[in-house]
């Protein structure tokens, strides 16, 4: 069981399995740096993970965690530092030669080809071929067996990626890792876009990896899921390892977030006063149907509101959001702003009615990642810094500067590429960009994706700054507590169907969960 400070007494449980502490290392890294342009990223990072652990790489956006997943994969050789692999030295100079040591990588970013079919995917770089000829009949019956393994053998080794959710695709990027027959399987962030149930399964998967002797580095910032799968655990701040190998079963939560953020941190919502009944309605949705989604979904929004939609990935959360930003087009309904109907189907006339849309998929549906974050900022507005045929940019850059210090962007530099920020400063760009705009209606899925425990409050305090600056906020979480403790009222909504719509204050965790997975099943 796990006592309230998140102690793990239960001998049973993950973290106390014996095998993987007696073991000798498989991967050890010591004193591994890494410079960019002058940039240090990783400044003495030390790491050693055993054959059948989990071993659980935590810290902040910006500890290093990224770079050290790819100085694992092979993308990025250190410039100081040793890897010692199966007790030898060793050089992983590309993704491939990582691969062929044994070293299978799971990015927190898809990295699957929509255009390919699951089966292409799976063995996409390691094709089974004879003669110069592929084997599809052999790939697709082994890409079968991997996903009966990990639980989906619904997907089809020939459906077409590009059409699966992003929980299927996670799904077959991890079937790709599995054909590697790899002895450490790093998983970064694998749960981001699965549902409870789904969580469950990949817990299962691991587990079966681990007792096979398979080693897991597995990086998450939902400490919970530490708790329930992790060996020891290993701390980066700055660049540096601040704790290493600490037990999982031993180890206090409060500790470990003062490891990371170097102060005693608590998740908590910050205290909102109701808001008022006269407030006029910004947005209002009305029997909002999309044929295989959801049907007949209402809700308002009035100014200085947040309206949390809570469900299941599947329930039509995310869709519904669509829909009423008008990437989607809906079958049936209608959205207003202000009392004005919205042409249906059409990003640009609800952006023109104020409505913004933060993606669930920030990196691939929202942010120009090589671009500079005035350039992102500005992408909505372009017109407004035309000079003829070309753009004032000396406009954009102090336009964008007035709003990266409005959100508190950090580092408040205009002219840095946007890939190089953490996931909470990339959000605070997307927002940024609607907010230079005039859009009054910000919908925002998965706001905390990818955030660390330390800038979630942070994350939490700008949606409540968004609302009490008299926007009408909508915002989808696959985490029920967030949804809860964010929201003024909630929408519960499972196979597309709304479940229950009231206040956030009359509802709880248990009665939200009995809710969807009573809609679920039904």
């Amino acid at each position: 069981m796990v006592d309230d400070d998140g102690v793990n007494d239960d001998a049973s449980a993950p973290g106390t399995r014996g095998g993987a502490g007696r073991a000798e290392p498989l991967l050890l890294v010591r004193g591994v740096t890494k410079d960019f342009s002058g940039v240090r990223a990783l400044d003495g990072v030390d790491l050693e993970v055993r054959p059948g652990e989990v071993h659980c790489l935590l810290g902040q956006n910006g500890a290093g965690k990224s770079t050290l997943i790819k100085v694992l994969a092979g993308a990025h050789r250190p410039t100081a530092g040793t890897l010692r692999w199966c007790g030898e030295e060793v050089e992983l100079p590309s993704p491939v030669a990582a691969l062929r040591a044994g070293i299978a990588t799971m990015h927190q970013e898809l990295d699957v080809v929509d255009g390919l079919t699951v089966a292409e995917n799976i063995h996409l770089g390691h094709e089974d071929s004879r003669a110069g000829f592929t084997r599809r009949r052999r790939a697709r019956a082994r890409s079968r067996e991997l996903l009966e393994r990990l639980g989906h053998g619904d997907i089809a080794p020939t459906r077409e990626v590009g059409s699966l959710s992003a929980a299927g695709k996670q799904v077959v990027s991890m079937a790709r890792a599995l054909s590697h027959d790899a002895r450490l399987i790093v998983m970064d962030e694998p749960s981001a876009v699965l549902d409870p149930e789904e969580v469950d399964n990949l817990f299962r998967v691991v587990r079966q990896l681990t007792a096979a002797g398979v080693a897991v580095l597995y990086i998450s910032h939902r400490l919970e899921e530490i708790r329930r799968i992790g060996d020891r655990i290993t701390v980066l701040k700055d660049g540096r390892t601040v704790a290493s190998g600490l037990p999982v079963a031993g180890t206090p939560t409060s500790e470990l977030i003062r490891l990371m953020t170097g102060r005693t941190v608590q998740q908590v919502f910050p205290a909102r006063a109701p808001v008022p009944a006269d407030r006029p309605v910004l947005l209002e949705v009305r029997g909002l149907g999309l044929r295989g989604s959801f049907s007949d979904v209402s809700f308002d929004v009035r100014a200085g509101e947040v309206v949390g939609l809570a469900g299941l990935v599947g329930s039509g959360r995310s869709e519904v959001l669509e829909s009423v930003y008008g990437a989607r087009r809906p079958t049936s309904g209608q959205v207003l702003v202000d009392g004005r109907p919205v042409r249906p189907g059409l990003v640009a006339a609800a952006v023109r009615a104020g409505i913004g849309l933060a993606p669930e998929e920030r990196k691939s549906q929202g942010l120009l990642l090589d671009e500079p974050v005035y350039r992102n900022v500005t992408l909505s507005t372009f017109t407004r810094f035309a000079r003829g045929p070309l753009l004032d940019e000396r406009a954009e850059r102090a336009s964008a500067r007035e709003q990266i210090a409005a959100l508190e962007l950090r580092p408040a530099d205009p002219d840095r590429p946007v890939r190089t920020l953490s996931g909470g400063n990339q959000q605070k760009v997307v927002l940024a960009r609607w907010l230079l705009h005039g859009c009054r209606v910000l919908l925002l899925d998965e706001p905390t994706r990818g955030v660390d425990v330390g800038a979630r409050a942070e994350t939490y305090s700008l949606v409540h700054a968004l609302a009490q600056a008299g926007n009408a906020v909508v915002v989808v979480s696959s985490e029920i507590e967030e949804v809860l403790g964010l929201s003024d009222r909630v929408l519960v909504l499972a196979d597309g169907r709304v479940l229950h719509s009231g206040p956030a204050a009359e509802i709880d965790e248990r009665r939200v969960l009995d809710l969807v997975l009573e809609g679920s099943a039904a």
